[in-house]
């Protein structure tokens, strides 16, 4: 599998780059925002998804290690692929995304050009519950409970945040007196801190 790809970009193409590697040019699909951002003989580094199947390879690229977090839990939602993954995951921060799935807000995911009604109630219902799993509970006898700071940062790093984000969002968040005791008011406080960075 290849994790990450840091080359020099080589050409710019409507869905994709090349990047040049050691003699090697290496095509990554990725989000219109990093085409916009690349420039043809500059350098670029980019975590990337390796997919591999019998009759194709593909990579796809992402800025952070976050942005591909999240593109590998879409690409759990059923009917979602790795092109509609991208667009989701490239539309907007990944921060601003999870907070609109935790706060069931299909008018965001509405708004990504490709995604129907029936498919975004389908990302916030499935990925709500993988993130119930992980820990952040939707529903109100969570919101009852103190989440520690320790529970939040575990929340966030399920949703595949670093260790050091998840530590100085959930500081900010448990120590606002204006957010909520809950896990899931305390963790929709972080990534509100974690957008805003």
């Amino acid at each position: 599998m290849i994790a990450s790809v840091e080359g020099v970009v080589g050409a710019i193409r409507a869905d994709s780059l090349v990047l040049e590697v050691g003699g090697l040019g290496y095509r990554v699909f990725a989000a219109p925002a990093v085409l916009a951002s690349a420039a043809p003989g500059g350098r670029l580094k980019l975590h990337t998804f390796h997919l591999v199947r019998e009759d194709q390879q593909a990579l796809f690229g992402f800025r952070t290690a976050e942005e591909l977090g999240f593109f590998n839990l879409l690409l759990t939602v059923t009917g979602v692929g790795p092109k509609v993954a991208m667009a989701i995951a490239g539309s907007r921060p990944t921060a601003d995304l999870q907070l609109a799935i935790l706060q069931q807000d299909q008018a965001v995911l509405v708004s990504i050009p490709g995604i129907g009604k029936k498919l975004a109630d389908r990302i916030i219902f499935e990925l709500k519950e993988k993130v119930s799993a992980a820990g952040i509970a939707a529903g109100t006898s969570a919101a009852v409970a103190t989440a520690s700071e320790n529970e939040v940062v575990g929340a966030l790093q399920a949703l595949g945040y670093s260790l050091g984000e998840a530590r100085e969002a959930s500081r900010l968040a448990v120590s606002d007196p204006a957010v909520g005791p809950g896990l899931e008011d305390r963790v929709k406080a972080a990534l509100r801190t974690l957008l805003r960075d």
